[in-house]
């Protein structure tokens, strides 16, 4: 008799179809995951006055959010091993759609914070649970194409959060922006549930052995995971990720401005070129990721593309007019970058593991951002403006070594295990 194996990668003869139908739920949901987390951040002018509290507190209801979201993150992957991805998915999902309802009702800061901290717990869930479900459902030779969408995803849902926001509180009120940011979230879920048959994933029992060499230890103990390096290498590459990111996204288009005197016009559309070329580069990234063996390779072509066009803006005298050029060319360096930048963790990971590891690893990503402002902030208040891209650029350096380091120390670990 032929027993099933719950650990077997889908094979490429997976209709496309049914891969495409995962990739786009998944998808979807990753969008409002990203569009949730920018839902305050355009209307803190409408807030201030509401609430008569100032920049820095409002800032404040952000770091609540993403510290929140960091240890959701790193423990939401033991319960998605546990209970499978889809009910959790489901309840981020809907966590996120009660912090933007509860943000359009609060009456004091305190209702504001305190729906910040539901908006993180809804959002920590969703690394562990994407990844989880495009790793087990989708098949291989698609993966890099998954990432890739996922990616895309995000960068949408970051956009679409001010492109929403504001012209609703224009038009409206910023109650009414949040309500319908509420209104989109559950959409979205009802989507999902109704499509929720594509998203079922058998849970994994606790005791079936990882398949991939050098990672027979995680299957010893629901924590023995952490003691594979390459594991703490992803930690480190995302933790500087993260960093570059929130650099770019909260830092480096007034650093440009101060140093290449661009107007105000273009440098609104330096970051919006950004994300949208970053956008493209993913497409692309997702063909060059079909041969997982280069994803090192193509991390760190991307991201030494990125950290010299980051030198140049740095050091160079440039036209104002040029500014928003290299922002794209940038964007999309670092875009082809990231759907190989998932496989190096997807290539670490056990398969009896995959939400836990994808829960710590990804926590990465929130303590970047949480700790980024703090060192690229200052730089900004002493108007070291060349500063901040040399230490953008030193940042994208790191990230070229630690991708090959994680090679290195997954490499080390197979003959160990042999």
């Amino acid at each position: 008799m032929t027993t099933s194996n719950p650990l077997k990668q889908p094979a490429s003869t997976t209709p496309l179809r049914s891969d495409a139908s995962v990739i786009g739920l998944v998808g979807l949901a990753h969008l409002i995951s990203h569009f949730s987390q920018l839902l305050l951040a355009p209307l803190f002018p409408w807030l201030k006055d509401a609430f008569n509290v100032s920049y820095a507190e409002l800032g404040l209801l952000m770091s609540i959010f993403f510290a929140v979201s960091c240890a959701v993150q790193a423990l939401s992957g033991f319960v998605v091993d546990r209970f499978g991805p889809r009910p959790i998915l489901f309840a981020g999902l809907g966590l996120l759609g009660v912090a933007a309802l509860g943000y359009s009702l609060s009456t004091s800061y305190w209702m504001l914070a305190g729906f910040a901290v539901v908006g993180g717990v809804g959002n920590g869930v969703f690394h562990p649970v994407d990844y989880t479900l495009l790793n087990r459902k989708v098949s291989a030779p698609r993966l890099g194409h998954a990432y890739s969408v996922h990616g895309i995803t995000g960068n949408l849902g970051w956009a679409l959060a001010p492109a929403m926001m504001a012209p609703l509180a224009l038009a409206f009120s910023w109650r009414v922006a949040l309500a319908s940011a509420a209104g989109l979230a559950f959409v979205v879920l009802l989507v999902l549930w109704l499509n929720r048959e594509k998203l079922h994933l058998a849970v994994v029992p606790a005791g079936v052995a990882a398949h991939r060499p050098g990672q027979a230890a995680a299957s010893e103990g629901s924590l023995a995971f952490l003691k594979i390096p390459a594991v703490w290498m992803c930690f480190t590459f995302f933790f500087f990720y993260a960093m570059a990111l929130s650099v770019v996204q909260a830092f480096a288009p007034e650093a440009a401005r101060q140093l290449h005197d661009v107007p105000m016009t273009l440098v609104a559309v330096c970051l919006s070129l950004f994300m949208l070329a970053s956008a493209g580069g993913m497409v692309l990234g997702g063909f060059l990721a079909a041969d997982p063996s280069r994803c090192e390779r193509i991390v760190g072509v991307g991201f030494g593309i990125a950290a010299s066009i980051a030198l140049v803006l740095g050091l160079a005298s440039l036209p104002a007019w040029g500014v928003p050029v290299l922002f794209a060319v940038m964007g999309f360096a670092a875009g082809i970058a990231g759907p190989s930048r998932d496989l190096l963790v997807k290539r670490s990971t056990p398969e009896n593991a995959s939400g836990r590891v994808y829960g710590v690893v990804y926590a990465g990503l929130d303590i970047g951002q949480a700790v980024s402002p703090l060192i690229f902030g200052r730089l900004m208040d002493q108007q070291h403006y060349t500063g901040v891209w040399l230490g953008l650029a030193l940042v994208q350096g790191v990230l070229i070594a630690s991708a090959f380091n994680v090679r290195r120390v997954r490499r080390v670990a197979l003959p160990a295990a042999a």
